[in-house]
């Protein structure tokens, strides 16, 4: 497709430490594709991973990949089967494609975990799917997700992972009037926070090696909050329902001791690949019940809905906001835990 160099930019890893925000080509849109002008992406971890080892858990770079699926934007040109929104409509996007499936069982409902499934920006297939981190970017228009009246694209731009704790928190079951404790505030660990405090929950505790993640977190509605390095606190607040969005396995171990007997823990953060140690004997004497969660369905919609609202309070989480040609800057500052929260692309 035709278009000017600044018009096509966009964020490109080519291998570990190698990151290029550069012109992409991008073909004709295919019948069911709308063209989006990307206003803003969010910087993930995943993100960060590709950048910093080449490879996001078992999802390992073969080729160049554009990055992203944190992403808001409007539509310039519709789907030409007539399918999704018009032009001029904001959207955010929802990254993921169901599987065709290879035969394999999955519960109905739930696409999240159909086997074939591919997200934007991921190397766990090739071709890799490529993903949104540019000006312009072709659509499905399955993808895109209008936004409510009253809500802007910048406050839109957390939808997609608020929706990962959206998710999260309904794995967790019933939290009103409970006691939960949250493992880690990074970005997924604050949103289960401001998504706990939206869902009634009694206490909230959360945990992090850093001040100020631990700061933000009590903005967002924590009821108090423990230096993670404190196991015996951690150990103490006999949490009716735990979540683990740290990915390490001392968080793990954390989130096991800080649950109460009969508890819940949804692990959120991805655990390092292979075979892992954990506190099974406690998991069994306690009589806990471990619960994974990954991504999310339809909770976009409830989280786009929320935040228009004003029933879901997300605002200290974005710490920073740099333009796409300062992408580099911006990949360090959100590398550094202890001093960043959500770190926004401005395109």
């Amino acid at each position: 497709m035709t278009g000017t160099d600044d018009e096509l930019l966009g964020v490109v890893v080519h291998g570990e430490g190698d990151l290029r925000v550069e012109p992409i080509e991008r073909e004709e849109p295919a019948a069911d594709e709308a063209v989006v002008r990307i206003a803003y992406g969010g910087v993930c971890g995943s993100d960060l991973h590709y950048w910093m080892h080449g490879a996001a858990g078992e999802s390992i770079l073969r080729e160049p990949l554009l990055l992203g699926h944190e992403v808001v934007g409007t539509v310039v040109e519709p789907a030409a089967d007539g399918t999704g929104p018009r032009a001029g409509v904001d959207v955010a996007v929802h990254p993921l494609t169901e599987g065709a499936g290879d035969g394999s069982r999955y519960p109905a409902g739930r696409p999240n975990l159909s086997p074939g499934s591919t997200y934007l920006g991921s190397a766990a297939h090739f071709p890799h799917r490529q993903g949104a981190f540019a000006r312009l970017v072709n659509l499905p228009a399955r993808m895109l997700r209008p936004l409510p009246k009253g809500l802007s694209l910048r406050d839109a731009a957390l939808a997609e992972p608020a929706a990962v704790a959206w998710h999260a928190v309904s794995r967790a079951d019933a939290v009103a009037g409970r006691r939960a404790l949250v493992i880690g505030c990074g970005p997924i660990g604050a949103l289960i926070v401001a998504v706990l405090r939206r869902a009634g929950a009694a206490e909230i505790i959360a945990t992090d090696l850093y001040e100020h993640p631990r700061r933000i977190a009590e903005q967002l509605g924590a009821t108090r909050t423990i230096d993670a390095r404190d196991a015996d606190a951690i150990a103490a607040v006999d949490a009716d329902v735990v979540f683990e969005s740290s990915g390490s396995r001392p968080g793990l171990a954390s989130a096991v001791r800080g649950a109460t007997r009969g508890g819940r823990v949804v692990m959120v953060g991805l655990q390092p690949t292979g075979e892992q140690p954990a506190l099974l004997s406690l998991v069994i004497t306690r009589e806990l019940e471990l619960v994974g969660s990954l991504r999310f369905n339809g909770e976009m919609d409830d989280v786009l809905q929320a935040l228009a609202d004003g029933s879901l309070q997300v605002d200290p989480i974005v710490t920073h906001e740099f333009a796409v040609e300062d992408t580099l800057e911006a990949f360090e500052t959100a590398r550094d835990a202890s001093r960043s929260g959500k770190v926004l692309l401005r395109f």
